[in-house]
């Protein structure tokens, strides 16, 4: 089953809603961004979803962050997994000792085999702990959220090799296409579910339709 992924959640109403529609993961954004949230907010936001008793996982996206700083987090808002977005290093991953999903950008200078052994290299450093690996469109300046594709073709070495969950200019509409082409563990999706700038439940109930769809195939 393709895990889900909905991210840049900012209300406690829209994790719900996305937990009961069948999100497995909500992402809450501690980086710099229109959808940024404080840590007051995010940890309203996983103790709403938490007493419901619901699977959905928390993740923090987080972009070159101290690692302190991520930890104090983590640890307040009860993350399940921290997201790393930005420039860390392999060292810096293992360092935190959490559940961690380490963002890997698509540029058009990107090698698929050059890339599977840096991830193969990761896996050896993360063998400890629990760790995933996110494929996202690159933009210059910008460190996800910009709602582009990229060249899906580019991630079929990486997922048959790595557990990857794909990110980068998802929507309702061409997800299932995506997945067909990808075959990826989990997909994620942020912006491609709003309606001008915030989180749309009809949007997001669709998507996760979508993604249904292709597993029942």
């Amino acid at each position: 089953m393709i895990r889900i992924k909905i991210c840049g959640i900012r209300e406690e109403a829209h994790a719900l809603a996305a937990a009961e529609a069948g999100a497995d993961f909500i992402g809450l954004v501690f980086a710099p961004s229109p959808r940024q949230v404080t840590p007051a907010r995010a940890e309203k936001i996983v103790s709403a979803l938490k007493k419901t008793g619901a699977k959905t996982e928390a993740v923090g996206v987080f972009v070159n962050t101290t690692v302190a700083r991520v930890k104090k987090i983590a640890g307040s808002c009860q993350l399940d997994w921290v997201q790393l977005s930005g420039d860390e290093p392999w060292a810096y991953c293992h360092e935190l000792t959490l559940p961690v999903i380490k963002v890997v950008r698509v540029s058009r200078h990107y090698q698929p085999a050059l890339v599977c052994t840096d991830l193969a290299y990761g896996r050896k450093i993360l063998r400890t702990q629990k760790h995933l690996f996110l494929l996202d469109s690159n933009a210059r300046l910008r460190y996800g959220g910009t709602g582009r594709t990229f060249d899906w073709k580019l991630a079929q070495p990486i997922a048959k090799r790595f557990p990857v969950i794909v990110a980068g200019g998802l929507t309702p509409k061409n997800v299932a296409e995506a997945i067909r082409t990808i075959e990826p563990w989990g997909v994620d999706v942020s912006s491609g579910v709003e309606t001008r700038g915030a989180k749309d439940m009809a949007k997001i109930t669709k998507f996760i339709e979508a993604v249904r769809g292709v597993d029942e195939r």
